[in-house]
């Protein structure tokens, strides 16, 4: 399988590979983790990527939402990058382009709050 390819996103909508997701999602490079739940909501805990950390990805794009309400406290950005992930933090319609735009070049995962 191909790494997921974000077609589009609007508030509370992304597409990928033809699918529409309503939920907050993780995109690995061999698949989807779709109603994605974080344990504090708007704020991103190393318990909320245990996905990530198994994947092994070169690099990890979060996508804080359309006005960037999840936070991303640094003990989560410390863990990540402890785990040798490079991190790319931004509001969830630039984020899905960086997520795309680094797939080919580098192991990627995207981590995408869809809403606030």
């Amino acid at each position: 399988m191909a790494a997921p390819k974000v077609e589009s996103y609007r508030f509370g909508h992304m597409v990928v590979d033809g699918e529409e997701h309503t939920n907050d999602l993780i995109l690995l490079s061999n698949r989807i983790v779709s109603n994605w739940w974080r344990q504090q909501g708007h704020s991103l805990s190393v318990q909320d990527l245990h996905a990530v950390f198994d994947a092994e990805p070169d690099v990890l794009v979060v996508g804080t939402g359309a006005h960037g309400a999840m936070n991303v406290p640094s003990e989560t950005r410390n863990a990540i990058r402890d785990a040798g992930i490079d991190l790319e933090i931004a509001k969830t319609s630039d984020a899905w382009c960086r997520y795309n735009e680094l797939q080919g070049s580098r192991k990627a995962a995207g981590a995408f709050h869809l809403t606030c």
